[in-house]
């Protein structure tokens, strides 16, 4: 139970350094002592029901995200629903305001141009004498077109989200950067396809599954090629949720696998007895596991050996194993590593867990 404990406080420790923000939450107990001294600051004031923070949000997080080594320059944003006080002292009155203090100063100038993140960063360069570009990242969503249409989204092996959008059409403008944040949270997964199709240049694609109005999103299971619609909320915490119960996947918003990840509840009757067996009988337990391992498909086949390696190791190393595998593992994840990386040794340990 104590290695259980320590296990899912680990994990709750990667998971939150993880999640960490580029834009630094402001509140009244840190705002001076962040703002107005050795760094410019640049301050989003916005509330939480706020359409047109929301639709600011993820250019604001890009330019966190791109100005997050400029040592000169604060990238901060307040809640004014919880921090009232603040938000009044800057004579907010809209939202959302977006002011920029200077290096030493409380002093505020008022932001005025457009709300992307390549028009804020010329202005924080501009105010804070930085020069830091906003990158362009490759589209982690698949582009398609009639020529690709069926061998993409007919694939009998894959989950695959289309988004049937117009380029003049507001809301799939606004749907725009929180699909993209959708398919790059998805981009490791091999059975899992977030996709879009411009209607404007398809139109026969797009009238062949009944689409009338844009942005449509649909769903192309593994078991059912004729699309079933999509009608949840258009936030990225809805996509993600829809998508680990209809595909079977373990994500959160940032793309890393949960702790659920690589679990096979049909695994679990055999890992208990295997756990609870003497050495000799271990060895019959395992070729049981075998056995239920080679029915596997997909990525379940994948986490099947995965645990038929965990058990093979359990009877070469002893009882120990498990344990110190999983910290050895948690040691490689508190580093810097790539996202293929932090997705295999997380599906070890994740694994390696129902072993302890």
């Amino acid at each position: 139970m104590e290695m259980l404990l320590a296990f899912g406080t680990l994990g709750l420790l990667f998971a939150s350094s993880a999640l960490a923000d580029d834009v630094l939450v402001l509140t009244q107990q840190n705002f001076d002592k962040e703002v107005g001294h050795d760094r410019g600051a640049l301050v989003e004031f916005y509330a939480p029901w706020c359409g047109h923070c929301k639709k600011l949000a993820p250019e604001f997080e890009k330019l966190g995200a791109n100005f997050k080594r400029a040592k000169s320059v604060l990238i901060g944003k307040v809640d004014c629903d919880e921090h009232k006080s603040v938000c009044n002292k800057y004579d907010v009155q809209g939202y959302p305001t977006i002011q920029w203090f200077p290096k030493g100063s409380l002093e505020p100038k008022k932001y005025v141009g457009p709300r992307t993140a390549e028009s804020l960063s010329e202005f924080v360069n501009s105010e804070g004498g930085t020069n830091v570009k906003i990158a362009t990242l490759p589209s982690s969503v698949v582009v398609l077109n009639a020529d690709n249409f069926n061998e993409i989204v007919l694939d009998e092996t894959k989950d695959v989200l289309v988004e049937f959008y117009a380029p003049w059409c507001g809301h799939c403008k606004s749907l725009a950067p929180i699909y993209e944040k959708v398919a790059t949270a998805f981009k490791l997964e091999e059975d899992v396809v977030i996709s879009n199709l411009d209607v404007d240049k398809y139109t026969d694609v797009a009238e062949k599954y009944g689409v009338s109005g844009y942005p449509t999103l649909k769903l192309f299971p593994k078991g059912n090629k004729a699309g079933e619609d999509y009608h949840g909320e258009r936030e990225l915490d809805d996509f993600v949720s829809f998508i680990n119960e209809k595909c079977g996947t373990s994500r959160d918003t940032k793309g890393q696998l949960t702790s659920k990840a690589g679990i096979l509840p049909s695994l679990d009757t055999l890992v208990k007895e295997f756990v609870s067996a003497s050495n000799d009988d271990k060895k019959t337990v395992l070729s049981k596991l075998e056995q239920e391992v080679e029915k596997l498909k997909g990525s379940s086949a994948r986490y099947g050996k995965i645990y038929l390696k965990a058990a093979k190791s359990c009877l070469e190393k002893g009882t120990d194993y498990p344990k110190e595998e999983i910290e050895r593992l948690q040691r490689i994840l508190d580093k810097s590593i790539s996202q293929a990386k932090t997705d295999e040794f997380t599906l070890k340990r994740n694994i390696l867990s129902t072993f302890t």
